[in-house]
């Protein structure tokens, strides 16, 4: 019988390193919070030893994981990234957001734009997909304006969420409603994505899906969040509508069974649940499926910006959600965090910036004004 190569988990730290410029010498976090609607996300900024500082954002944590965090990668290199991703496996914000700061100070350290530092750019542009805050047309027109005065071509559709007592062929007739009223109000240019939200059960999502074909949406976003192979076979055996799933996943096998599954056409790894290197793994694994990968994200313009990065580094990235706000106080609240540093597009994609790091500089004071808790 073969003897099976045991491959060590990684349990032994690497050797501190006291003294080196790349040491983690600062660790603050911000808990943000926006005005109007209190969308929520976590800001962490490092600094090294030699003054260099880089900011990385994740989803909304309890202080707890901060501080586990912080304990975690005191006195680690910044390049000790690996390390620190095992460190923080059970912290999968925490994990994205720190795992991007230290990208953003290392890229720094080196004088390369993030992308640059991940392999790219396979791209000098990369394409947005506008996630509109609201839940139905009325309150969707105010980020659908805002977005396509900010050079905008794509957005989300918010599906309807279904009462049991609608009979299902009523339901897919508001759906349909929806989507042309939509369609109507971006204009001709305009491409879309009907977002599920999780909400559908598959046999809902599947007739949902076949109805609307002939539509030629971009694709159907997490319909249902029944994930097993028959419930997913229930939407991909009915209808060619391209299906994107995964935007609420951080464990890499989950991934992995998704794409086993031949269930997706798109993947949706989130921003603030997985750091950049992390996603950049889940793509390679994407390719060999030849599946895209469309990084989804509800969260701020910080970690937006570092999609971006990422999208250019991608051979298969698809497109990268930016949250457009209803609100002007939400919006100027965004624009103040990056220094001025607008979430617009060029015909519907971002052009890349040829500056180190995120390639703008993080408002520290913003970070204080609309902090729930600085720690």
């Amino acid at each position: 019988m073969k003897r099976r190569l045991a491959i060590p988990p990684l349990a032994f730290a690497p050797p501190q390193s006291a003294g080196h410029p790349l040491e983690i010498a600062q660790f603050h976090a911000w808990r943000l919070k926006e005005p109007v609607s209190s969308r929520r996300y976590t800001v962490v900024e490092l600094q090294s030893r030699s003054g260099e500082t880089g900011y990385g954002e994740g989803g909304p944590v309890p202080t707890a994981e901060i501080v586990e965090a912080r304990a975690a990668i005191q006195g680690r290199r910044a390049t000790e990234s690996e390390f620190v991703r095992a460190r923080l496996a059970g912290l999968p914000a925490m994990e994205a957001a720190v795992g991007n700061a230290m990208l953003d100070l290392l890229s720094k350290s080196r004088k390369v734009p993030i992308y640059q530092f991940l392999g790219g750019p396979t791209r000098f542009k990369a394409r947005l997909l506008a996630r509109l805050e609201g839940t139905d047309e009325a309150s969707a027109t105010a980020p659908l304006e805002r977005a396509k005065r900010q050079g905008f071509r794509a957005f989300t559709i918010p599906a309807l969420q279904r009462d049991a007592m609608i009979p299902l062929q009523e339901y897919v007739d508001r759906v349909r409603a929806r989507v042309a009223k939509m369609q109507s109000m971006g204009g001709a240019a305009a491409e879309w994505v009907l977002d599920g939200a999780a909400a559908m059960t598959p046999g809902d999502a599947a007739t949902v899906a076949k109805a609307l074909e002939k539509v030629h949406l971009i694709w159907f976003d997490e319909p249902t969040g029944v994930l097993t192979t028959d419930g997913l076979a229930k939407i991909t055996d009915e209808s060619v509508m391209p299906i994107g799933l995964g935007r609420k996943i951080h464990d890499i096998p989950a991934f992995q069974n998704l794409l086993r599954q031949a269930s997706v056409n798109v993947l949706r790894p989130g921003l603030g649940l997985n750091s950049l290197t992390k996603i950049k793994r889940i793509a390679a694994l994407a390719e060999t499926h030849y599946v895209a990968v469309a990084p989804y994200h509800e969260g701020g313009p910080i970690g937006a910006m570092a999609g971006v990065h990422l999208a250019a580094a991608l051979a298969n990235s698809y497109a990268v959600d930016v949250p457009v706000p209803a609100a002007d106080r939400d919006a100027a609240m965004r624009a103040e965090i990056t220094s001025g540093n607008k979430e617009t597009a060029e015909n519907g994609f971002a052009v890349l910036m040829n500056r180190p790091g995120l390639g703008f500089e993080v408002n520290r004071k913003a970070l204080d004004t609309y902090s729930e808790e600085r720690i």
